[in-house]
């Protein structure tokens, strides 16, 4: 998505930080008693028709209940909830996103989802969508954050593939600078995609990007070592060159330079994976991430929530659509339908019934998700509110460092100072 989006997007939630987030109730009441619940999602065509299934499978169940759908595209779609929200007009059932679940929480504009059934959710999954001890967000798909390796590269650069339950970022810096230096217009590995890149760095160093009290949760000397280190993986030749970094920032999946072929190692969510596979044609490998000591716990993986349901607090019908929610998240039904779509369903029984139809990159993905499960480390905090714009500020500095135009230290204090002001 364009940094003029994400800005975008920022405008229209400080209008609903300026109008204040109390709604009113957005579903209906028929005279025969009957519930009518808007519900709100972005995505593809292909989710579109996928979620209209699950919602036909619950009226099929729920004859009294009926779901009203509107759904767009990401782009347009957080200017308009903010507008809804703030005239009082939210939808009774919203698909949620991380970087927004803190700003409309903390503005009471969520409703605590105490009547859906987590009890078969990972506990740190859970935590995802829990604030100040109430669930906002119900997780409707996990994935985690990932090398993406091309084994035809590595083959064309006759470089054997890593292990990843012991490699080190040293390691894995002499990897990407030996693929790059035998392959012929390819590089060995790619920066990384943010805010993702820089919050697992932190984890691994003993920070987080936002804190549990909302502020920052690290230091400007943690992005400085983090800057420093992909300067010199840079310069080393184990990444393309600053240009094609920047243009590769900005460009879908299926264009991006893993998507066609040209970077034997990027950084990607598991449910990405999918898709690159099969713009590059080739069936990818899923690593785990280096790590400072080269054990696979001290790679400090986390599950993330792809996305969550979460109800408006002004819904005039709460038990209904939590109702909804928890068949969305919970169900056999939804889960057949929807597969691996929103990512991996997060409920441990749906999962291991759904996988068993999985085939290619969606079976790796979803074997992926279950291999690193006994090292899952803690549940990353909510980002903070104001903290939606951090990728992008990450990407700028990014620029700055990579150009030349700053050293890590001066773009890790200029890049934490605004990032302070951001949320203030």
């Amino acid at each position: 998505m364009s940094r003029t989006a994400r800005t975008t997007r920022l405008a229209a939630l400080s209008t609903v930080a300026a109008l204040g987030l109390t709604a009113c109730g957005g579903g209906a009441s028929g005279d025969d008693g009957d519930v009518t619940l808007r519900f709100t999602w972005w995505g593809a065509d292909t989710r579109h028709e996928l979620t209209q299934e699950v919602i036909d499978a619950f009226e099929e169940e729920h004859p009294d209940i009926t779901i009203e759908g509107e759904f767009g595209s990401w782009d347009g779609y957080w200017d308009q909830l903010a507008t809804q929200t703030a005239a009082n007009e939210a939808p009774d059932i919203i698909q949620m996103d991380e970087q927004y679940i803190r700003e409309y929480a903390d503005r009471g504009a969520l409703l605590d989802l105490d009547g859906v059934d987590v009890s078969q959710v990972d506990e740190s999954v859970v935590e995802n969508g829990r604030i100040d001890g109430e669930l906002y967000g119900a997780t409707i798909g996990i994935n985690s954050f990932i090398m993406v390796a091309n084994p035809e590269l590595f083959e064309e650069a006759g470089v054997e593939m890593p292990d990843d339950t012991t490699w080190t970022w040293d390691e894995y810096a002499d990897l990407a600078v030996e693929l790059s230096e035998n392959l012929d217009g390819a590089w060995g590995a790619g920066a990384p995609r943010e805010p993702s890149g820089f919050t697992m760095w932190l984890r691994q160093h003993g920070a987080h990007l936002s804190g549990e009290d909302g502020g920052l949760g690290f230091e400007p000397a943690d992005a400085e070592g983090y800057f420093q280190f992909y300067l010199d993986l840079m310069e080393a030749g184990g990444t393309p060159p600053a240009e094609a970094i920047s243009e590769d920032q900005n460009i879908g999946k299926e264009q991006s330079l893993s998507g066609s072929g040209e970077l034997a190692l990027g950084t990607w969510w598991s449910n990405e994976a999918v898709a690159l596979a099969g713009a590059a044609g080739v069936e990818m490998e899923l690593l785990r991430f280096p790590s400072p000591t080269g054990e696979a716990e001290d790679a400090t993986p986390w599950y993330k929530s792809s996305q969550f349901l979460s109800a408006s607090a002004g819904t005039d019908h709460p038990e209904e659509a939590q109702e909804f929610i928890d068949f969305f998240a919970n169900s056999a039904e939804a889960g057949e339908i929807l597969k691996a779509e929103r990512g991996i369903p997060p409920n441990s029984e749906v999962r291991s019934m759904v996988s068993e139809d999985m085939e290619g990159m969606q079976r790796a993905t979803a074997d992926y998700i279950d291999e690193i499960a006994s090292e899952i480390g803690e549940s990353e905090p909510v980002t903070a509110a104001g903290g939606s714009e951090f990728g992008a500020i990450l990407y700028r500095y990014q620029d700055e460092v990579f150009f030349g135009r700053q050293t890590p230290a001066e773009a890790a204090e200029a890049m934490h100072a605004e990032m302070v002001a951001q949320l203030e």
